[in-house]
């Protein structure tokens, strides 16, 4: 393969997920905006964004056979007509109903972009590459998480209207686009030729290996976005800080997750993935329970930059530890866990608005901690059954 053409590749990887963080770094920001807008609940607000969620969850659950049907180019064209769609959608809609469709169709054009960003990287490197690789996309998502939600609040406080804020999600896939118009597809002869070695590793001890990964994965994803939802509003609301000081606290999260991201994609191949995965998920819950204590507003920027760092590579060391269990990389495996993480990202506002109903939304920062506490307890139990060692 030519290096133009895997730079190429690799590109539309990193922006595919710099596009999924900007579409779901905006929710938290916001909500009380889109309440006002529309005249509704800010409770009735975070479920529209299951909508997002669903829409992320059924494209990649479709990918598993579109990935091998339709070209990945083919897949990207329609996927940006389908943005362009939404966003003069959101310019026109005055109902929720409307709203929540745009929401959906965004979801199902993040779930595309992303399950092929995966399935680039996971195909296109090996062994200790593929996973410095994993990190670098996924620290795309952490920098949509740094810039988006400054460039939201700017919007936001100079009295512009919300919708704006969507046409940065069509440039970021108008980006995709002109790269993949100059890009040859030839990976897939690759994948073709190893697909059936593949089934042939896929063993009973793999699958019970994999459904560890995929609950720890589907945990820490809710988790996390349980967090990053609802702080904005936890910190307006009981600590009386203006919206500017929110974005900024949730981008300083997100530009530590990053820095976290790459620092993590140096070290990895010194130590033990699962060992690296049980102290950083240790770490985090302890800081995620320092974070609910504090009211200072420097004591929570410090807190926040620490848990970005330090929880910043759980989810792609889940995702390279599923992709070694096996021999050859397995897009049905790496699925698995994107899938289980998207449903993580579904539950997210069904699983507490019952919690801010009942326990208000410290309550939901304190589950949040809880469910870090449980992937910490899984990623213990993993280092037991994981095969990854044999494949490193």
């Amino acid at each position: 393969m030519k290096k133009k053409n895997k730079r190429n590749l690799t590109l539309i990887s990193l922006i595919s997920y710099f596009l999924t963080g900007s579409l779901i770094t905006i929710t938290g920001t916001i909500l009380g905006n889109l309440s006002k807008y529309f005249n509704v609940p800010i409770a009735k607000i975070s479920t529209t964004f299951t909508f997002l969620n669903i829409g992320i969850l059924i494209s990649m659950l479709m990918s598993i056979l579109t990935i091998e049907k339709i070209s990945i180019k083919t897949q990207l064209i329609i996927s940006f007509l389908l943005t362009i769609f939404s966003i003069m959608n959101l310019f026109f809609c005055t109902k929720i109903q409307l709203f929540s469709v745009s929401m959906f169709i965004f979801g199902i054009v993040s779930g595309v972009t992303m399950s092929i960003g995966t399935y680039i990287i996971t195909n296109l490197y090996q062994g200790t590459q593929r996973g410095k690789k994993l990190l670098l996309t996924d620290s795309c998502f952490s920098l949509a998480g740094m810039i988006i939600p400054i460039i939201t609040t700017k919007i936001i406080s100079h009295q512009y209207q919300w919708q704006w804020i969507y046409i940065i999600i069509g440039i970021i896939d108008c980006c995709i686009i002109i790269i993949a118009l100059n890009t040859n597809f030839e990976i897939k002869k690759i994948i073709n030729q190893n697909e059936k070695k593949k089934q042939k590793l896929i063993t009973c001890k793999v699958w019970i290996n994999i459904f560890l990964i995929s609950i720890s994965a589907f945990l820490y994803i809710l988790g996390q976005l349980t967090l990053i939802s609802w702080i904005p509003e936890y910190l307006m609301q009981t600590l009386n800080i203006n919206i500017v000081q929110t974005g900024k606290i949730i981008s300083i999260f997100w530009m530590f997750y990053m820095i976290g991201m790459w620092f993590f994609s140096f070290i990895l191949k010194f130590f033990d993935l699962q060992k690296i995965l049980v102290t950083l998920s240790g770490i985090s819950s302890i800081l995620i329970f320092t974070f609910i204590q504090f009211k200072n507003i420097y004591s929570l920027y410090i807190n926040i930059s620490l848990l970005g760092f330090f929880s910043s590579a759980i989810y792609t060391i889940l995702i390279t530890l599923a992709s070694l269990q096996t021999k050859l990389p397995s897009l049905k495996l790496i699925n698995i866990i994107l899938i289980s993480g998207t449903c993580g990202t579904v539950c997210t506002f069904i699983f507490t608005q019952p919690i801010i109903f009942i326990y208000g939304i410290k309550g939901a920062l304190i589950t949040g901690n809880i469910l870090y506490t449980m992937v910490f307890i899984i990623n213990i139990i993993i280092g037991y059954t994981s095969k990854h060692k044999m494949n490193y």
